[in-house]
């Protein structure tokens, strides 16, 4: 049966589907986030500093080593931010899905009611048949 929420529930069912989806793109933003941070931890631990030689392969041994920990970091703040987006992604589903259920269990009332009516309104019909053939018995 169609009433008057059916179309807020349809809007609300979709919302949520897309809420769904934002928060699978977000699991999948957090994880890629998390493999860069695992590649560079693992880069970081193949580099080896030299044991000897020149003073310039110092530094650049410790320039690259710098960089490298420059990278960590920026990936660790990337794994934050998209775990904070995850959260709210999380939350925004939440929230969907708390109104959706909200508007299908005001569209299931609505029916119920719209039933019970059509039910009055049947039973009432037929006790005015049943008067009519009951009447029409009579007078024959």
């Amino acid at each position: 049966m169609k009433t008057r929420f059916s179309s807020i529930v349809k809007y609300k069912h979709s919302k949520m589907q897309e809420d769904e989806a934002a928060v699978q793109k977000a699991l999948a933003r957090l994880q890629n986030a998390k493999d860069a941070l695992q590649r560079s931890i693992d880069d970081l631990q193949q580099l080896q500093a030299p044991d000897e030689g020149k003073m310039q392969n110092f530094l650049a041994s410790r320039s690259l080593l710098d960089a490298q920990f420059r990278l960590i970091e920026k990936n660790k703040e990337w794994v934050a931010y998209e775990e904070a987006q995850l959260e709210a992604a999380k939350q925004q589903l939440k929230s969907s899905m708390i109104e959706y259920e909200k508007f299908k269990y005001l569209e299931a009332e609505e029916i119920k009611k719209m039933q019970k009516a059509l039910a009055l309104k049947e039973s009432k019909r037929l006790d005015e048949l049943a008067m009519i053939s009951f009447n029409q018995k009579e007078a024959i």
